[in-house]
């Protein structure tokens, strides 16, 4: 019998379905039908020993009941061990007002799954993802080793300027620096609303005629990569381009950013987006090899 399946909701399906060929075992799609009254029914797949199930859960309400509904039906088949690959995390925020949901979330997935594996998960105001996933073994992968590869490949000027829209983006950007052999710099952001904030760098003489690349985890309403930009344009840079970890932003604010100067955005492949242009495969084998082989335990035994 096949040990190890992986599985995914159908947003994430093209992701999994690569993943899975990486990893050589099976892959099924979760067949989620919803009603009218938008009740969800999930169809259960072949039984096996161990699940990763592939969920980025971005737009997360309707994907966590799903999740939930999914786990369930595992569970009942035999499933022993089902590990939650979720690229991106919901209800990470930094603010305050956002650490309730935070735990809410992260003990009601604790309730369904044995492990947990994200990307750059927003925890500034939380030290240690164990502490949003009480019970289980969690994992938050860093994309910069992903995204530092795939800059290097597609070639930088070495004159290029890493840049951090805000001080919440500092250990992103100082690891992609060490990583490429690169200046940068953090600049202060000052919020005034959900797009409108302001931009400042504490030299901008340093950037002028040197190209620009804005470094984030995550960009959703656009309003601080828009002030970025128009910030760096008027320091002098060159040309300015962007990589994110997680592209949350509709179309429309993609097309904004363009207009307010940014050249290009390569985002990796956690959210399903027209900017992705960064696998995390290479993350997700290594992060995933100890879940290949499975140990036979006793049925009243869950795997922490």
């Amino acid at each position: 019998m096949t040990t190890t399946i992986i599985q995914s909701l159908p947003s994430s399906s093209r992701d999994a379905t690569r993943l899975a060929a990486r990893l050589g075992i099976p892959y099924h799609e979760i067949a989620v039908h919803e009603f009218p009254d938008g009740e969800v029914k999930v169809t259960a797949t072949p039984a096996a020993p161990v699940f990763i199930i592939y969920a980025s859960l971005d737009r997360p309400n309707r994907k966590l009941i799903a999740l939930i509904f999914d786990a369930e039906t595992l569970r009942r088949g035999g499933a022993k061990r089902l590990v939650l690959l979720a690229p991106y995390l919901c209800y990470m925020r930094q603010d305050a007002a956002f650490h309730q949901g935070e735990r809410i979330i992260g003990e009601l997935i604790a309730g369904c799954v044995d492990r947990v594996v994200t990307v750059d998960a927003h925890l500034h105001r939380t030290p240690d993802i164990a502490t949003v996933f009480p019970g289980i073994a969690s994992d938050n992968l860093s994309a910069m080793p992903a995204i530092s590869d795939a800059l290097r490949k597609a070639g930088l000027d070495p004159a290029t300027f890493l840049v951090g829209p805000d001080s919440e983006s500092e250990p992103w950007v100082s690891d992609l620096a060490g990583r490429l052999g690169l200046s940068y710099c953090i600049a202060q952001k000052i919020r005034r609303g959900d797009r409108s904030v302001e931009i400042r760098f504490p030299e901008p003489a340093r950037m002028s005629g040197r190209p620009a690349l804005i470094v984030d985890d995550i960009v959703s309403s656009g309003g601080t990569m828009v002030a970025c930009a128009r910030a760096l344009t008027l320091a002098g840079t060159t040309t300015i381009d962007a990589v994110v970890t997680h592209a949350l932003f509709s179309e429309e604010i993609y097309r904004d950013m363009i207009q307010s100067g940014v050249r290009s955005i390569r985002s990796t492949h956690s959210v399903p987006h027209s900017t992705n242009a960064i696998e995390l495969d290479n993350l997700f084998v290594d992060a995933l090899q100890d879940e290949m082989m499975f140990v036979t335990i006793p049925e009243t035994t869950r795997w922490a």
